[in-house]
């Protein structure tokens, strides 16, 4: 996939483990670059298996987590596995940092306190460790004494993925690439100059990756509108003022969700969900992307595919969209 931009795929392992290394081993023969697999605790298969399982399975595509939280495993763990797995691949693994979510840490009556400084001291760690130098590192949430692995590869990837503006600034200092996924297409210039802003601070280069749904059939909105509900809810009040989402609104879709996302997912119009998706004919697509791109200069695009059983179809319909881009 030799195009203008990039394409990756977050395959969310949501269902049976050889569906999912069929679908990776798919992508990597339409040439996306990478397979992003979330870590969503009990609700799917585990990450860290999954992403072996793919690595096993084929030759070129990168693998990495999209994303883990440093919360229900430790840091350093986390990166001894990615490290592992980049030696099983000939040095195709990534690590994708995040703060979690309650759809992840709920189950595990897990809290969430001070999520900036978590994940700054989780990418702090790893890069330490991928380096292969033993570490004593007394930080405010972490503690190592003489830790070390002698299998990292110094210069594997750490990404973020979020939308706070604190977290945002923290990637851009830190982090080798920002994820920003499903986010408000008319505010995704202040979300990339909120990265772009903390990377001048430490002189860093982060790369960014513009990710969403692409919907070139008109009948699959309704499998964006379950994902729209959460994501809506922790908008910033400046995107619900634009969309006109009231205090109300809001109360009624968190009430529905304790209901299901399918129940809330009816209170979700369509001009609540176009501004975050990419949608038309193919080559409308196309057009689409390329002008977000030119606007905005990200790295790569990924692919969300909100239903994993019509993904092949998906990932073969955007591989033709990135390539007319």
């Amino acid at each position: 996939m030799a195009n203008l931009v990039p394409g990756s795929v977050m395959l969310v392992p949501e269902v049976p483990l050889p569906m999912v290394i069929e679908l990776a081993q798919k992508a990597e023969a339409l040439g996306y670059r990478r397979v992003w697999v979330p870590d969503e605790g009990l609700a799917t298969r585990d990450v860290i298996v999954t992403m072996t399982a793919i690595a096993a399975a084929t030759e070129t595509i990168q693998i990495g987590t999209g994303i883990v939280n440093p919360y229900s495993r430790h840091p350093a763990l986390t990166a001894a596995a990615i490290a592992s797995i980049d030696e099983m691949s000939g040095g195709r693994a990534f690590l994708g940092l995040g703060a979690g979510g309650s759809l992840t840490l709920g189950p595990l009556g897990i809290e969430r306190p001070r999520p900036l400084r978590h994940v700054r001291e989780a990418a702090e760690v790893a890069r330490a460790l991928f380096s292969g130098e033993s570490v004593d590192y007394d930080g405010q949430t972490l503690t190592l004494s003489r830790a070390a692995i002698d299998y990292g590869r110094p210069d594997i990837e750490i990404w973020f993925a979020g939308r706070g503006p604190k977290m945002l600034r923290q990637a851009g200092e830190i982090m080798d690439g920002v994820l920003l996924e499903f986010l408000h297409k008319p505010s995704l210039g202040d979300y990339i100059e909120t990265v772009r802003a903390g990377a001048v601070t430490t002189a860093n280069e982060p790369s960014i990756c513009y990710s969403t749904m692409v919907i070139t059939n008109p009948d699959r909105i309704e499998e964006a509108r379950p994902h729209m509900t959460y994501r809506l809810v922790d908008s910033p009040q400046q995107v619900k003022d634009l969309l006109g989402i009231t205090a109300q609104h809001t109360a009624d879709i968190r009430e529905a969700m304790t209901h299901g996302l399918d129940v809330a997912a009816r209170l979700i119009p369509d001009e609540w969900v176009e501004p975050f998706v990419i949608m038309g004919s193919i080559d409308e697509c196309a057009s689409e992307i390329r002008s977000l791109h030119r606007e905005h200069q990200f790295d790569e695009f990924m692919l969300v595919v909100a239903d994993m059983e019509e993904a092949s179809t998906v990932m073969t319909d955007v591989a033709e969209v990135l390539a007319r881009v």
